[in-house]
């Protein structure tokens, strides 16, 4: 129930306002979201594109406790966070997870045997999604990563550093989408 109540509280906080938030390919955001608590700002919107076609797949939004266009600072805060990917086009969980894993060899390879089972457990709760559907991840030191997959809570990920290592996929060097990673940063969306 704490589960429930915490992201709801997260989402709620989303569907605030967003008369000041940032827009990006037509998915707008609002300038603030919450964490337990703790105050969070956007950070930045962007849109990745998958394949070589550059088809337009999903529009991300980062939120966290102190904005910052230096990736490393972001990373290795351990502070909360909440990552939204709005998908833009219907999407094959297998699709997804094929993302994920491709984003974590890049970025976390030498984590892998420890993040393993992690891994599973994310990969598993994984859905096909339609244009338009939300996922949400939602970070709070100490207590894991709660995955939300558009509007139903799959559960919580343990460990900071699973945390880290999923954020990674997204502001790492090995960054599979570095269009997107600027924009995250506060770029333009492009």
């Amino acid at each position: 129930m704490r589960k429930f109540l915490w992201s709801a509280g997260v989402i709620m906080a989303l569907s605030a306002s967003i008369a000041h938030g940032k827009e990006c390919n037509g998915v707008a955001f609002p300038d603030k979201a919450e964490v337990g608590g703790v105050a969070l700002s956007l950070n930045g919107v962007g849109l990745h594109t998958a394949t070589m076609l550059k088809i337009k797949a999903y529009v991300a939004a980062l939120y966290v406790a102190k904005t910052s266009s230096d990736a490393k600072a972001i990373l290795d805060a351990n502070a909360p966070y909440v990552v939204i990917l709005q998908v833009l086009r219907n999407v094959d969980a297998s699709d997804i997870v094929k993302e994920w894993d491709e984003g974590f060899q890049k970025n976390a390879k030498e984590q892998m045997p420890a993040l393993k089972d992690r891994m599973t457990k994310l990969n598993g709760w994984m859905a096909d999604m339609k244009a338009g559907q939300k996922m949400t991840y939602t970070f709070k030191p100490g207590a894991g990563l709660v995955v939300d997959i558009n509007g139903t809570v799959k559960g919580t990920i343990e460990g900071d550093d699973f945390a880290r290592a999923f954020l990674s996929t997204l502001l790492g060097a090995g960054a599979s989408d570095q269009d997107l990673k600027a924009a995250l940063l506060g770029g333009p969306c492009s």
